[in-house]
Formats: C-alpha cells, sequence, structure tokens
C-alpha cells in the first residue's frame, strides 16, 4: 500500500474513533504540504466540516492529536485555518526506500481487467508525415504506454485514410507530370514524392482557377470546373467503379507512401498493433445504416437521404446517406467503429484527433449509442489542441507544412550543435555521438510536445526544447546520466541493502516525491495526460540535482550515508528512466 493510501486509511480510522462517523477514502482531499509548512501531508478539513457540523480548525485539532495517539505513521501535526499538516517517522521513508530501490515490482501495477484501443497518427497517403501530425502521434503512443503501465490491456492501432479525392489529386497530377518518376528513380522517400504532386495539384489548380475567372467566369463556377479538379473527380469514380489501371496506380503510389512511413515510424520509436485501411471499411456503416432505419431511429426524406434528428440532444440532423446511395464521412466511421469492436471487444475506444473534431466525435457517439451499437459507450475523443512553430500555422496543400522528417533532422542538428558548445563529447566515438545526439534531439521533441495538457494549444520552439536546465527532455536527460556517472564509480556496494540513517529534509522530500511515481502514473493513466508523467520526471530531475548540490555521494561523511546516498540515486534513476521510457524516449548513459 502506498504511503498516501496508508495515510487516507489512517484518517477515516480517526474520523470513526473521534465522530463515529464512516467515510470513504476517496472523499478526503490530501495534498503534499507546502514548502512553507512543516509536515509532508496536508489534509483539507473543509468537506469535513459539513459531515460533523465543526469548524474546520476544531476538527483539524482533534483528527490530529488522535492521528499522533494512536497510529505510528504519524510523529507530529500543525493547524494552519483548517489545513492539519502532518508530519510521518522518517523511518516510515527509510523502509520505503529500502524495500523498493531494487525492487523490479515497484513498476508493476496491479491489472485492472480492462481492454483499451487507441488510435493515433491516421495520416492521409496523398502527404508524408508532417510536424501537425507529431503530437498526434506521441499522445497516442505515450499514452498507450501509461495505460498498459496502470495495468490495462492496450491494443494500439492506426486508421490510414488511403482512398477519397485527396488521394485522386496526387495521382491525376503524378500522371500528368511525374514522367515516370519513383522513389527509386528520384531518389526521393516515397511519402515525399507523392506529397509533391499533391503540391503540384494544388498549384496547377490555383493558375487554372484564375484563368477562368480571368476569362469572365465567377469565381464559385472557376473553382467547381478548373479541369484538373474535374480530372481528379473523374479518377475518383473509375477507382469506386474499380477501373483496373486506376486501382493499379492507386496501390503503387500507396505503396511509396506506406515505405516512407514506416521509416519515419521507425525513427520515432512508434508502432502499432493492427492497421486499419479506410479502402476496406469505408462501405462497412450502410448496413447499420439499414438497421437504424428499420428501428425508426433513422429517417429517409424525400430524396431519398438518410438523416437522424438530434435536436433533442442540443444538436442538429445530421445526414448518413446522401440521396444517391453513397456513405459521408461519419457514415465510414460508424462502420469502422462497428469492425474494431468486433475484432477486439475492448471497454473503450481512445480516438486521438485534433479539437476541430469535437462535434464530429460527440455526434459519431451518440448515433452509435442510438443505434444500440456495442461498444458506443466506450468510444472517447482524446481532444488535443493544435501546435503551431514561432512562425505560424502551415498548409499542407501549399507545401509550407514541415515535414516530420525535416523536424526530427534538424532536433538532430540542433542536439548535436548544443552538446559540442557544452563541450560535451569528449571520449565518445563518432558512432556513439550520433546515437546521442539522435537519442537528445527526439527526446527534446517528444517531450516537449508531450510537457503541455493535450486540450491546450501550444507553440513549440525547437531551441527551446533542447534547453539542458530548462523544463525539457534533455534536462531529465542529462540528469540519468550524471546519476549513471555516480554508480559507474561508486565500487562494490550493493551487498548493503540495510542501513540506519537520520535523513534530513531534502533527502525525505526527494525519497517521497519517488514514492509518487506509482500515483502520478494512475492519475496520467485515468485523465489519459502525459503531461502529468512529464511534470512529474521534471520536478523529480529538479531535485535530484538540488540534493547532489547538497549532499555529496562517494564522499559521504560515512558508509553508511553513503550507501543510502547510492540507493536513493539508483531508485531515482530508475524512476527516470522508466518515466521517459512511458513518454517514448530513451536515456543517455553517458553525456
Amino acid at each position: 500500500m502506498y504511503v498516501i493510501d496508508q495515510i487516507r486509511k489512517a484518517v477515516c480510522n480517526s474520523v470513526k474513533r473521534v465522530y463515529q462517523l464512516d467515510i470513504h477514502t476517496e472523499s478526503l482531499t490530501l495534498n503534499e504540504t507546502k514548502p512553507e509548512f512543516e509536515g509532508d501531508y496536508t489534509l483539507v478539513t473543509f468537506s469535513l466540516s459539513k459531515l460533523v457540523g465543526k469548524k474546520p480548525d476544531e476538527i483539524a485539532a482533534l483528527l490530529g492529536n488522535d492521528l499522533v495517539s494512536n497510529d505510528n505513521l504519524f510523529s507530529g501535526y500543525n493547524v494552519i485555518k483548517g489545513f492539519l499538516n502532518l508530519s510521518l517517522h522518517t523511518e516510515i521513508w527509510i523502509q520505503f526506500l529500502q524495500q523498493n530501490w531494487q525492487n523490479p515490482d515497484f513498476f508493476s501495477l496491479p491489472s485492472t481487467q480492462q481492454k483499451v484501443m487507441v488510435e493515433y497518427s491516421s495520416p492521409n497517403t496523398n502527404k508524408p508525415l508532417h510536424f501537425g501530425h507529431l503530437r498526434n502521434i506521441f499522445l497516442g503512443s505515450a499514452i498507450s504506454n501509461i495505460l498498459q503501465a496502470s495495468g490495462q490491456t492496450v491494443i494500439k492501432t492506426n486508421l490510414i485514410n488511403d482512398r477519397g479525392i485527396h488521394i485522386c489529386k496526387s495521382m491525376i497530377a503524378w500522371q500528368r507530370y511525374g514522367k515516370g518518376a519513383t522513389p527509386k528513380n528520384t531518389g526521393i522517400k516515397g511519402d515525399h514524392l507523392v506529397g509533391d504532386y499533391y503540391v503540384k495539384f494544388n498549384d496547377v489548380y490555383k493558375a487554372e482557377v484564375e484563368e477562368l475567372i480571368q476569362s469572365g467566369k465567377d469565381k464559385e463556377f472557376a473553382e467547381k470546373q478548373a479541369p484538373i479538379l474535374l480530372a481528379a473527380q473523374a479518377l475518383l469514380r473509375q477507382w469506386e467503379a474499380g477501373d483496373p489501371e486506376t486501382l493499379s496506380l492507386w496501390k503503387q503510389m500507396n505503396a511509396w507512401v506506406y515505405a516512407g512511413f514506416d521509416i519515419t515510424y521507425k525513427k520515432l520509436g512508434v508502432d502499432f498493433d493492427k492497421v486499419y485501411h479506410e479502402s476496406e471499411t469505408y462501405l462497412l456503416g450502410k448496413t447499420i445504416i439499414e438497421k437504424g432505419l428499420e428501428k425508426g431511429v433513422l429517417f429517409r426524406k424525400e430524396d431519398q437521404s438518410v438523416w437522424i434528428d438530434l435536436s433533442a440532444d442540443g444538436l442538429d440532423q445530421k445526414l448518413l446517406l446522401r440521396g444517391d446511395g453513397t456513405s459521408v464521412y461519419i457514415t465510414q466511421d460508424i462502420g469502422t467503429a462497428n469492425v474494431k469492436y468486433a475484432d477486439y471487444q475492448m471497454d473503450q475506444s481512445v480516438y486521438v484527433i485534433g479539437d476541430e473534431q469535437n462535434y464530429h466525435m460527440q455526434v459519431l457517439k451518440l448515433i452509435m449509442q442510438k443505434l444500440g451499437e456495442p461498444g458506443a459507450d466506450g468510444i472517447y475523443h482524446l481532444s488535443y489542441g493544435m501546435v503551431e512553430l514561432p512562425s505560424g500555422k502551415m498548409k499542407s496543400r501549399e507545401g509550407t507544412v514541415v515535414d516530420a522528417d525535416d523536424m526530427i533532422a534538424e532536433m538532430v542538428q540542433i542536439a548535436q550543435k548544443n552538446t559540442e558548445e557544452l563541450g560535451k563529447v569528449d571520449g565518445f566515438s563518432e558512432e556513439e555521438l550520433q546515437q546521442l545526439y539522435q537519442t537528445l534531439g527526439l527526446g527534446a521533441l517528444k517531450f516537449y510536445l508531450l510537457r503541455v495538457d493535450p486540450k491546450k494549444k501550444m507553440i513549440f520552439n525547437p531551441q527551446e526544447s533542447i534547453d539542458f536546465h530548462g523544463f525539457t527532455g534533455p534536462f531529465i536527460q542529462y540528469t540519468y546520466a550524471r546519476i549513471c556517472s555516480i554508480l559507474r564509480k561508486s565500487g562494490d556496494w550493493n551487498h548493503a541493502t540495510s542501513v540506519s540513517v537520520s535523513p534530513d529534509a531534502i533527502e525525505k522530500g526527494l525519497i517521497q516525491r519517488m514514492e509518487q511515481y506509482p500515483l502520478t502514473i494512475l492519475q496520467a493513466a485515468k485523465e489519459l495526460n502525459p503531461s502529468h508523467i512529464c511534470n512529474y520526471l521534471f520536478m523529480l530531475a529538479k531535485e535530484y540535482n538540488g540534493f547532489l548540490t547538497e549532499h555529496p555521494v562517494l564522499k559521504a561523511e560515512e558508509e553508511q550515508v553513503k550507501v543510502f546516498r547510492l540507493q536513493l540515486s539508483t531508485l531515482c534513476k530508475r524512476i527516470l528512466q522508466q518515466g521517459m521510457q512511458l513518454l517514448g524516449t530513451d536515456v543517455p548513459e553517458r553525456m
């Protein structure tokens, strides 16, 4: 049982003794005591005041006295305006460290028997993965790791948008201007090559629209009748009709893109348990829609289009099938959701999708519930804000997007420059240096994009993300490497597993921080928010560096103290490593 859980249980027992009242542990508000006050944990007594009809200060004093008198957890207490600050016996923290500094089960949280699917990345096959995808990918990957660490079974999925007019735009541009270009004969990565023709389509389209306007056509007509757009729409109809030549080109260009995606995913250190393709699922929602009509949940209009009325739920009417029987996007999502549940019967299905799709996801879940589809209640939209660079928004159609590959390369270059300027390259081979730069660059990129609450929009500053002294991945990586250096120089000491010392406030505070790690994982899993892990790791690294400033480890005044501090350092190292792994980030043994 974690220390904070022991405190909660002890407080409940105290309330029972003092007020003959049964309360649940989860009803208590318990926080770390603020640094300016004496104590380890603070109980907020205002909610108890309503239950027992007494003033908060009186409740705090009575409970504090009872706890110190009847429970061997507590060494003292003080009351500040209704807040009960509790001090724990030093032995509690020593015991925790002794039990866990090399305990492999410290990171093993009990299984919850819950199965969760996390869908993330979900790229289009008309362009490479770009910088805007990275927050999505890192969120999905980190959340998957965190949920798994919290005891849940996780299925990582990727729904690739491999059909539609956007794909045909790249195809028609390649047909007209590609001159047989392939990744092999151009030396261009497959997803980049296809993306170039998506940009080419847009350039030609804009020129044709302008030409039509100059010839006297109005803008609306020009935008709908531009020849290259009409050609792309014709190509889409041929694809939907199963035209062999069109399908062959579609498969070839998609294959180029998939090969490019795989290279980028490998660089990023992310993977998937299952990949779905929209081309295989986009027709599946129609059967469900027909069942909805039979049940009377849906209705058909005079033009034969099918709708659902969500006005009673504060929304509006939503189109599900066009009059010609073709699907709209949400129809495809209904079918795909049904397939995913049939494949895995998960308790929760997490969609990592940007906040511009909040309404769409709200409607999807509501429709699935009204249709009585299994798994509907488990649909959860992990909504996140967009990421911008200091230069502003990016637009893929105009070719102003920063490719993910280019961003990775830039981060590695910045990591190399900053590391060399700090003089941290002595004793490394060239191969080791390149690996170090890769580790630092990707660590900076992932940590910076994950450290902000997903719901918030953010601006990514590449240079700021590799500050070795700030709220960054490299700062934590540096702290980890610093601990590794100390442990390498420590000699043979592992046999001494039991020590008798009197830790000071800094040492005790560091142990208290480490004891909270499993609870931080549970909080991050509950809220689907990796920023809790980022904040925790930063605070731990910051406190460890503060500890080193005041406390020599290898030159400690006594052998017992040295062993104690090495044990403390070992557990801190293990937590930093495991925590960064949850974020999908490596940590270097040397820097």
